[in-house]
């Protein structure tokens, strides 16, 4: 792969795997996936590679083939907003193509990704012509309000286990990530980015959590055992015992030490 060429630049036709990866092709009808098929592409992003631009007219629809791609924003103090994390099976920007303005967030690569783009006109094509595809983009949109209003929430956090469970419940969201199933393929670095803690806050977080059950730690990633729990759960941070409120922490059980001390997946 020629490092030096842009994202667009190396863009290619998708396989035939990775076209069986696109959940929406499935509720095409013959015509209509025969159209969007000639007309989708793919690119091999390396790591920081941009995908979309703030400011940058609307051209692709895009998904996430294999990867993690990261959207966020800066302010005017150079801090930058997470908006939300894209891993396998996952499409975005329905909205900016839709109203074809442009992008209002950067999306960049966590690692080496497969993105996939589907054109502007054959966009509004399946639009006007599919009925499937409608509504496979309405329910995109009200999922994604839905994922909007609990990034901010999560963003007014205090409690990082919290954050972290919440983060990790929105990339598990069948809706939008179909592809990635109980299993997310995700290092602690990665998710700190997302999350917007440190790597060593990170660990400690996923080791209460799996702690009480709702993760599991496995080589090369981790598997949620309890959905409900990281939606919902409130994971109150330990405290110490009672007429010991300036002394050390409760012992934790053997098996928070053992995660805390680093999960399989740490890159």
């Amino acid at each position: 792969m020629n490092q030096d060429l842009s994202l667009h630049q190396r863009r290619r036709a998708p396989t035939p795997q990775e076209l069986a990866g696109i959940p929406w092709l499935a509720a095409l009808l013959p015509p209509e996936r025969e159209r969007a098929v000639q007309a989708l592409c793919v690119g091999d992003a390396l790591v920081g590679d941009y995908v979309c631009r703030v400011g940058r007219p609307v051209t692709y629809w895009f998904g996430v083939v294999e990867g993690l791609l990261k959207m966020s924003t800066d302010n005017e103090q150079g801090q930058t907003m997470t908006f939300a994390g894209m891993p396998p099976g996952g499409w975005f920007g329905e909205g900016t193509v839709v109203k074809r303005e442009p992008y209002r967030y950067d999306v960049r690569a966590l690692r080496r990704s497969v993105v996939a783009g589907l054109p502007l006109e054959t966009f509004h094509w399946l639009l006007d012509h599919s009925i499937g595809f409608n509504r496979f983009v309405m329910g995109q949109l009200n999922e994604r309000l839905g994922q909007f209003i609990a990034a901010r929430e999560i963003d007014r956090m205090t409690n990082p286990d919290l954050r972290v469970a919440r983060s990790l419940a929105a990339l598990f969201n069948p809706v939008l990530y179909p592809g990635v199933g109980e299993m997310l393929r995700i290092t602690q670095q990665e998710l700190a980015y997302l999350v917007g803690l440190s790597r060593q806050r990170v660990n400690e977080a996923l080791a209460a959590l799996e702690a009480q059950d709702a993760i599991r730690v496995e080589y090369g990633g981790l598997r949620v055992l309890d959905p409900e729990a990281l939606r919902s759960g409130s994971f109150a941070p330990e405290v110490a015992s009672p007429g010991a409120a300036a002394g050390p922490r409760r012992r934790r059980s053997r098996r928070a030490r053992r995660a805390a001390a680093g999960p399989a997946f740490s890159a």
